[in-house]
């Protein structure tokens, strides 16, 4: 079997003394991994650095095989991305994202998410709000999607300013008002029209924080799994405000 793709280097782990299991977030056949042959050689140990792009051929026997890749770099981003420790917080959180997926089940929206952000992963200006939207990205591919798009209530598109912890839908501000202490808030940027002008910390972290109670709800806890420390150290590092 043979097939071309594109991806995102999400890891590599040494094999042997020469190679290394290559895992990708790929465009048309989701995270796949494969052995590279000579990954650990100069040449080859730059490209297959994690924010990376690559396009990549596939081959084995049979489908179930590991398979070996052919590697050639498309766009070099790890040196730009060691610089910025916001970078490699996001990154890491995404990975971790990513590796809840199941292997080889393609999700090509999530891909195009994922190559947005690694064009404006170390811009503290809307970096961090990519990745929270990305962490809905997730979740709905999970099966786990939240509705922002009307009030639960009264189904209103106007004034959505929170969310049911319960439902994960959308509640506007005169149906909130009278529960708005059992309510979550429902960041600026995730309302209705997408990103604004200026996002501060403080939506930042409720879109975490959003998104953080319904991966513990759905996913973390059914799967007996905690937060992943990429992810509490991130927030920890917007939370301090050295992002900007």
């Amino acid at each position: 079997m043979e097939w071309q793709d594109e991806g995102i280097v999400l890891g590599a782990r040494r094999h042997g003394e020469a190679n290394v299991i290559l895992e990708l977030m790929t465009a048309a056949h989701g995270r796949h991994m494969g052995l590279v042959r000579g990954g650990r050689s100069r040449r080859l140990q730059p490209v297959l650095q994690p924010g990376n792009s690559v396009a990549v051929v596939w081959r084995a026997r049979i489908e179930e095989h590991l398979g070996l890749y052919a590697v050639e770099a498309t766009a070099i981003r790890a040196a730009r991305f060691i610089a910025s420790p916001l970078a490699l917080h996001g990154l890491g959180t995404l990975t971790a994202l990513l590796r809840l997926m199941p292997e080889r089940d393609p999700h090509p929206g999530l891909y195009e998410a994922l190559t947005v952000l690694m064009e404006h992963m170390d811009d503290p200006a809307i970096a961090p709000a990519l990745i929270v939207r990305f962490e809905l990205a997730v979740l709905a591919g999970l099966g786990f999607g939240l509705d922002l798009s009307s009030c639960a209530a009264t189904g209103s598109t106007q004034e959505l300013v929170y969310v049911s912890p319960k439902s994960g839908r959308a509640v506007s501000r005169t149906a909130g008002e009278p529960y708005g202490d059992r309510l979550l808030p429902l960041p600026s940027f995730l309302r209705e029209g997408g990103l604004v002008d200026t996002i501060g910390v403080r939506d930042v972290l409720a879109g975490f924080q959003l998104t953080g109670l319904f991966f513990a709800r759905h996913v973390y806890e059914p799967r007996g799994l905690v937060e992943p420390d990429a992810r509490r150290r991130l927030i920890e590092f917007l939370a301090r405000g050295e992002a900007t």
